[in-house]
């Protein structure tokens, strides 16, 4: 959200910022929409990462 303008100390707000934070969120949520990443059935890293991208090709393309 914008400051106020009567505030003293005013925060940067920037709306490309913004705009690709929330693209990120939104992708993570969708990730967690698969219960394999939501859970991390899988031990070793790379097999977490394999099925990571994996979900997020399928959510791309759908």
């Amino acid at each position: 959200m914008p400051p106020r303008r009567t505030r003293i100390w005013k925060s940067y707000f920037s709306r490309l910022l913004y705009r690709r934070r929330n693209a990120i969120e939104r992708m993570f949520c969708r990730l967690k929409d698969y219960r394999r990443i939501a859970i991390r059935y899988d031990k070793l890293a790379t097999n977490f990462a394999s099925s990571v991208y994996l979900a997020a090709a399928i959510s791309f393309w759908l």
